[in-house]
């Protein structure tokens, strides 16, 4: 993946890892925390969770075509091998996503005919599961934030001026 309408196509995809990381990450804390929350979500934790995963691969392939492109400096270089460990993060935040949405989904299929017992027994595993939940998604943010910041480095080092040029109009 090269060009869209004549800019690189890294620039372009980027804002959508941008966005959707962090957004699935918050959605996915908030329904690992509070079930009701993911139930009343359904489906769209995991079709949320489902784009954001296809979007960091198609990012990263259209940084690599950019990398290609351009001069190759250590700014570059770490800008891309950190966006290169996006894809695992991106991938747990899919798999939570779908055990938190199948697991909201069970309490709802199986009526209010469950046990004190089971859920009693179930505690643990919810707790392990927003735990996890928690973890993953700071996990993603924090290295969506990383990356972008080597990216802005990268690209703008060096690309503009620290003083205002009066390009305002005003011939003062």
């Amino acid at each position: 993946m090269g060009l869209i309408n004549g800019l690189p196509a890294h620039v372009l995809l980027v804002h959508f890892v941008v966005v959707l990381v962090p957004l699935t990450a918050l959605a996915l804390a908030v329904c690992a925390i509070w079930p009701s929350a993911a139930q009343r979500m359904g489906i769209v934790l995991p079709i949320l969770a489902l784009v954001t995963l296809v979007s960091v691969p198609l990012a990263t392939q259209a940084g690599e075509w950019l990398e290609e492109h351009v001069d190759s400096n250590a700014l570059v270089r770490r800008h891309a091998d950190l966006g290169d460990g996006l894809l695992p993060w991106a991938g747990g935040l899919f798999v939570l996503a779908v055990f938190v949405w199948w697991a909201a989904r069970r309490p709802a299929a199986s009526g209010s005919g469950t046990s004190r017992g089971i859920r009693g027994s179930a505690a643990p595993v919810r707790i392990a599961v927003a735990v996890l939940s928690l973890v993953v998604a700071a996990g993603a943010a924090v290295d969506v934030y990383r990356i972008g910041d080597s990216g802005a480095k990268a690209a703008w080092q060096d690309g503009f001026s620290k003083t205002a040029s009066g390009g305002n109009g005003d011939d003062n």
